[in-house]
């Protein structure tokens, strides 16, 4: 019973990591990455298809992206798209074959400006890891009060869920850290 709850906790945990991890990837340092282009969205054939499902995304080189259309007729709209598009702040380039997108050395500002957003992040992150342990540890006094769970029971299991929420918010802070030195880099 114990172990399902905890079990439970660590799921909910775990999916606010993979959530946390994949909002900062799309979170801008000052190489070129795949992953900034994630959200864009192309019309095509009446339906908003995602830019990797109707280009091929190439990384040429650090400050460079190829975007190269199955179909050429999308040269244009991938463009439109890309420019306004306001959180990129990226201005493409149509070389007839293929868009290149350079990716220009970020600023101080801007700098700090995604710092901020990834410490954003990992807080909601650490929030959702809290919720889990708050949930747990209370379904877990349920089954104490209830005579379904034993006293040193009840009390071994707070200590596994507590440990683990330290765990993964412990984690979370480094992950931050790590991603703040690769956005400050020069």
């Amino acid at each position: 019973m114990e172990q399902e709850v905890i079990s439970e906790m660590e799921s909910r945990a775990e999916q606010a990591m993979d959530a946390f991890k994949q909002a900062l990837t799309r979170i801008r340092t000052g190489r070129a990455n795949l992953s900034i282009l994630d959200n864009i969205r192309v019309e095509y054939y009446g339906a908003k298809s995602p830019l990797n499902q109707v280009a091929a995304l190439t990384v040429a080189d650090p400050r460079l992206i190829t975007i190269k259309p199955f179909d050429k007729n999308l040269m244009a709209d991938i463009e439109k798209v890309i420019r306004s598009s306001s959180d990129l702040g990226i201005s493409p380039q149509n070389d007839g074959e293929k868009i290149l997108l350079p990716i220009p050395p970020l600023t101080e500002e801007r700098r700090k400006e995604f710092t901020k957003v990834a410490k954003g992040k990992g807080e909601d992150a650490k929030i959702s890891v809290r919720n889990a342990r708050r949930d747990a540890n209370e379904t877990i006094k349920a089954f104490e009060k209830d005579g379904d769970l034993p006293e040193d029971d009840a009390k071994r299991a707070l200590e596994k869920v507590q440990k683990m929420t330290d765990r993964y918010v412990k984690t979370i802070d480094e992950i931050v850290s790590n991603k703040e030195r690769e956005i400050m880099e020069v």
